[in-house]
């Protein structure tokens, strides 16, 4: 059998960077500067919904119930995987990341959790177009923060 399709050190190097730019906009609850990452038409699974078809939807339904309601996301980054087609042309990241949440009394807890983000490159370089982010088993799936859009 073939070994898994590794990315090779440049674009392993460049969906890094990626992860950190993104990470950067949840923190700072920017949806604007976010969704040029994305293709407008993105498939997408979360915690709040199943499918949700397309980028519009996703942030109303899923940034919104997450991102002001949580604190310091970040990509765990030594543990991240990243494969690619042999074309160049579709990537495949795997990365757990971390958080804080918020009980209702305002205590934090830690919100781990894992994503996989599936990415096609064109002329505009590469956008990704499916995420599927999940929070680890037994962690609370609501969080009470109330921090402020930066940016839709």
């Amino acid at each position: 059998m073939a070994s898994l399709p590794i990315a090779d050190a440049e674009i392993t190097q460049f969906f890094r960077n990626w992860l950190e730019t993104f990470a950067g906009y949840v923190r700072e609850v920017d949806y604007a500067s976010a969704r040029p990452l994305f293709h407008p038409d993105v498939l997408a699974f979360g915690t709040h919904n199943d499918v949700i078809p397309g980028l519009d939807q996703w942030v109303s339904t899923q940034w919104d119930n997450v991102w002001p309601k949580t604190t310091d996301f970040r990509f765990v980054i030594e543990q991240t995987s990243v494969l690619a087609s042999a074309d160049g042309t579709m990537a495949t990241v795997i990365a757990p990341w971390t958080s804080t949440g918020y009980h209702p009394d305002g205590s934090a807890f830690a919100r781990p959790g894992r994503a996989t983000m599936v990415f096609s490159r064109n002329g505009d370089g590469w956008l990704c177009v499916h995420s599927h982010m999940s929070l680890n088993r037994g962690v609370p799936q609501a969080s009470h923060a109330n921090r402020p859009v930066k940016a839709r």
